[in-house]
């Protein structure tokens, strides 16, 4: 007999190329069957008119609840996204990543993950007042710090992370991304990269990114856009993506352009990773959650599969954990049920264009470890 049984809905796992309705079985935390007839299960949820996929993984999270000051309770977004892995992408750095372990990450359900920021202290000026750059004081980008705390943590350590740009770093230019990848390449891990305004200039630096590292808020508006004047995907754009480099949405609250997206997806350039960024500045919009951003992308007519692809497999290859991003048997129980809603919608970018749509993605449910996690879904934003 299985622990649980979801039973009807139309399963969407592209790492399986499985698309159709079926039903999901767990038995003793892991995912144990796909198909019909299965048998008999202690709990049994018909999900019949909804979606199961493999559990969502948000590539790009703040979740250092309390210890970050841009820091968000991960089971409250996970209610309401249907999110079963955080990634964070730098909150903590070698000076305070073993409280974010210790305080927040073993004491919560939905697995977290986590890039160490190269700065030692994390982000740790960051709120609607003060907004001071990690990496603008050069000597708090110490590498043998962040080694040494990677290296401590290996086990839910998936890069580095490096925040650069003029808010961001200051004077300090492209010096803190060097030392992210003399780090990451010990390591043998890939970088997940930010960039805002110049300096450095987005040339600068995807000319140094390798294949496996991440270029995050890759359709952001301008100035660094990815397209130019005349709306034209930039060249190193283009051969970065070739080289293999990972190009992430990242949308948060300065992340993400209608505009440059239109322009990126009209050539063909799918994100390989849909992630909310979310954080205490842009959790009651114009992010929300991993569901809200992956709303905005069938709004803007990227392919339901597509859309889920990104926010599966494609996140879990990014963090070199594949099984994460399917529902393969003897892969970890993650699920989650989506609700496709046919209602108005108005959706918002950073720069306050409003894209209206008919349809939106809610969370129907949520499977953690085998077990069905979430009886009330926390309303959406």
């Amino acid at each position: 007999m299985y622990d649980l049984i979801l039973k009807g809905g139309r399963v969407i796992d592209p790492a399986s190329e499985m698309d159709g309705v079926a039903d999901v079985a767990f038995a003793e935390g892991k995912v144990a069957a796909v198909g019909s007839d299965l048998g008999d299960a202690k709990d049994v949820r018909d999900v019949s008119g909804k979606i199961v996929t493999p559990g969502l993984i948000d590539l790009h999270t703040h979740v250092y609840w309390g210890g970050t000051s841009l820091g968000v309770d991960a089971p409250t977004i996970a209610r309401r996204s249907g999110t079963t892995t955080f990634v964070d992408a730098g909150s903590a750095g070698a000076g305070n990543f073993h409280g974010f372990r210790a305080h927040v990450i073993q004491r919560t359900e939905p697995r977290i993950l986590a890039y160490v920021n190269i700065s030692y202290a994390g982000i740790f000026g960051f709120s609607k007042n003060v907004m001071v750059g990690e990496c603008g004081d050069m000597r708090l980008v110490h590498p043998h710090e962040c080694l040494e705390a990677a290296r401590e943590h290996r086990d839910i350590v998936v890069g580095i992370k490096v925040r650069i740009g003029a808010k961001a770093g200051g004077d300090s230019g492209i010096a803190p991304l060097h030392l992210a990848l003399e780090v990451a390449d010990v390591l043998g891990l890939p970088v997940m990269a930010h960039i805002d305004n110049r300096p450095p200039s987005q040339e600068e630096v995807l000319s140094v990114l390798r294949p496996g590292d991440v270029l995050t808020h890759c359709f952001r508006p301008w100035p660094n856009a990815p397209i130019d004047a005349a709306r034209n995907v930039r060249a190193e754009v283009l051969a970065a993506r070739k080289r293999g480099v990972y190009f992430d949405i990242g949308h948060g609250q300065g992340g993400f352009s209608f505009d440059s997206c239109r322009a990126m997806l009209g050539e063909g350039i799918k994100p390989d990773a849909i992630s909310s960024d979310v954080h205490t500045l842009c959790v009651d919009g114009p992010a929300h959650d991993l569901l809200a951003v992956m709303s905005k992308f069938l709004a803007l007519g990227m392919d339901l599969t597509d859309v889920v692809r990104s926010a599966t497999e494609n996140p879990a290859k990014i963090i070199r954990r594949p099984e994460l991003g399917s529902l393969q048997a003897g892969t970890p129980g993650d699920a989650t049920v989506i609700d496709v809603r046919d209602e108005a919608i108005e959706h918002v970018d950073v720069v306050g264009e409003v894209l209206r749509a008919q349809t939106r993605l809610a969370s129907a449910g949520t499977v953690i470890g085998g077990k069905w996690w979430a009886d009330a879904a926390a309303p959406a934003p």
